[in-house]
Parts: C-alpha cells; structure tokens; sequence
C-alpha cells in the first residue's frame, strides 16, 4: 500500500490510510489487488470518512475480477476505469502476506517478446479529492509512476531559480490519466520488439536455401496478435466512453476551467496513442499474414519450377528414347542396322538432336533462373 498526497507544490507519502484530506490538492491511494481485498473494509471506511461515500459492491467485483477487459463506470459520487496493462496476468500473493508475490504462471513458448503479450487490469476509482487504484501484485507501472511523482514533488519544492520543475498532476483525473499513458507507451515499446521478430521470421520464410520449422510460433503470434488488438480495442472503448463523459460536463465542479480544457485534451491525446496502437497492432497481423501467404507462394513457384525442369528433361529425351527404340525392333531389312558406321551417325544426329532441343528450351526460358 502507498498513499500519497499532492498538491501543486509537494508531494507526500505516507504507508497509513488517511484520516482526513489536505487543505489543498488531493489524495493517491494506491494498492495491490490482494491488498485491497484484504484491507477492503478499512478502505471502505476511510472513503466514508473522506468522500462521504463508499464503492458500490458490484464495482468492488470488477475491481478484484482478475480476468475483466479494460472498460468505463461511473456513479454520482465517482468514475470507475478499469484498464488492461502488460503484466502477467496470474501473479497472485497470500493473503496472509497480502502484497508478496506467491508465484508466477509458467512462461509460454515461442520467442521471448511472445512470453510480453499477457495483461492484467488496474482499477482506477476516482472521486472529486481522491483517487484509488488497484494494480497488480508486482505493478512496475505503479512504482515507474510513483517515483517520477515524488522526484518531481522535490523540484517543485526546491525549485531554484530558471529552474522549471515537472508540473505535479492537478486532480485524481489528471493523475489517472498519466498512468494510463505510461501504459500505453509499453504497448508501443511492444509493437517495436513485435516489427522486429515478424521480419524475421519473413526473411527466414522467403529465403530458398532456409526451411522455416518455427511455425508454431508465428502461430502462437497471430494468436497473440489477435488477443492484442481486442484488449485494444477495450480500452480505446473505455476512453471514448470516459471523454464522452468529460463532453456531457456541463459545469465542470471543483475543477478549474482551464484544468479542465487540458483534462479533455489529455484525455484526447492518451485515445490518440491507443489508436495508434490499434492501428500497428492490425498492420502486423497482416504482416503475419502476408509473411505466411508469401511462404506458400515461393514454395509454389519451387515446386513449379522443379516440374518444369522435369518436363523439359522429359521432353528432351524422349525423342532420344524413340530413335533407341527403333534398334530394338526385330526388322530384317534396317539399314543402319546393317552399316559399320550407323552406331556413329546414330549417335551424332543424338546429340545434335538433344543440344538442339536443350537450346530451344533455353531460349524459350523453360530452363535456368526465371527473370
């Protein structure tokens, strides 16, 4: 558990839950999913003594649900996001010791940057002072975030002067949204390990003198890929659902009008990179597919190219097998038969006949490389 509290100046953090909010700015109580079952009493009364209010029980369900896609609530008194990250997806803790790892799923096979594809919801509970959030056990989001957040508190209470500190997030809207973003900038680092290993592959699956054996693999990739873009889809779902709700604000309260302007562009900007996103992770499914479909392509033209020097070849020596045939036969009267140079004419007009053919077939391109 970590619990913050922020304002424009400073940034304070504290391992107890509140008992009363600040003068100024805001709360940040942030907590492992185990953590918060466990503690699921003391937080819901600690909301009542803050906010006045608790979390309805279906919206305690979705926060502890392992296993729900990204998606927008919202009650009077609050707004719920839950919103799917990278992070593997059954790493649990004992409740006894609730926020310690108790183990961790086996890794899949495949390449490493397959073993990345797996998610796990965090849970964003945002009220007008104070926001709580739920990560998973191991959240490194939660604690990248949290340390960028107490640096920056320091610059702003020691900024000297021509010094300008990181701006410090203004409200549990602001705050939300920086985290998503952080978010979403993994799945962009992803799409880039992704781009690479699919060229691979698709060098490896053209090259002639190479036999791809990975297909097992790239099949587990276009599985992933496609299990990729519908978590994107979620959550590109759930932030429009949340910016429509921004738009039906008709007298934004307790939040600055300028703040509030900015909160809506943040909001816009974090839709724009998960639609990016979405639109890398399509490309490279069809990559996927175009690698698979050119694989099957070149092999056909091998195969075609191979018959067609077996055709040739064939079409060359049969007339050859034909003038042999004709020694076989059990005449009387052959004339070449009978002469002392008929072996050797034979044989001439033979090779004359199949060099012939051989240049025929050459110049008609049925044999060599094709251009």
């Amino acid at each position: 558990m970590r619990v913050f509290q922020i304002n424009t100046q400073s940034v304070t953090e504290s391992s107890q839950l509140p008992t009363q909010l600040p003068a100024q700015g805001f709360i940040w109580m942030a907590f492992a999913r185990r953590e918060f079952e466990v503690l699921q009493q003391e937080i819901q009364g600690t909301l009542e003594r803050l906010c006045g209010t608790q979390i309805v029980d279906l919206h305690v369900s979705d926060v502890l649900n392992n296993q729900l896609p990204s998606h927008y609530d919202y009650t009077s008194d609050y707004n719920l996001m839950v919103f799917r990250r990278l992070a593997a997806g059954q790493t649990e803790s004992d409740l006894s010791r609730p926020g310690e790892i108790l183990h961790r799923s086996r890794d899949k096979g495949g390449p490493p940057v397959l073993h990345r594809i797996d998610t796990s919801p965090v849970a964003f509970v945002v009220f007008d002072r104070v926001v709580l959030t739920v990560h998973p056990t191991d959240c490194a989001i939660r604690e990248s975030y949290a340390a960028r957040l107490l640096s920056s508190g320091a610059l702003a209470a020691n900024a000297q002067a021509g010094q300008q500190p990181n701006r410090l997030p203004v409200s549990p809207p602001d705050l939300m949204l920086r985290v998503i973003s952080q978010m979403v900038d993994g799945y962009l680092n992803l799409r880039r390990e992704l781009t690479r290993q699919l060229d691979h592959w698709q060098s490896e699956l053209i090259n002639p003198k190479t036999r791809f054996n990975n297909w097992s693999a790239l099949l587990d990739a276009r599985l992933s890929l496609h299990h990729l873009d519908e978590i994107c889809e979620d959550q590109r779902a759930a932030i429009q659902d949340w910016i429509d709700a921004l738009d039906a604000v008709v007298e934004p309260h307790a939040v600055h009008p300028r703040s509030f302007e900015l909160l809506k562009v943040r909001s816009r900007d974090v839709l724009e990179h998960i639609e990016r996103v979405v639109h890398h992770v399509r490309r490279l499914e069809q990559s996927a597919e175009t690698a698979v479909q050119m694989h099957f392509n070149a092999q056909s033209n091998r195969t075609n190219d191979i018959m067609r020097t077996l055709t040739v070849l064939t079409a060359i020596f049969l007339p050859l097998n034909l003038i042999t045939g004709f020694f076989g036969m059990n005449f009387e009267t052959f004339a070449v038969l009978h002469d002392e140079h008929g072996l050797w004419w034979t044989s001439l007009f033979m090779v004359v006949l199949a060099v012939s053919l051989v240049v025929f077939f050459w110049r008609k391109r049925y044999l060599g490389g094709t251009h």
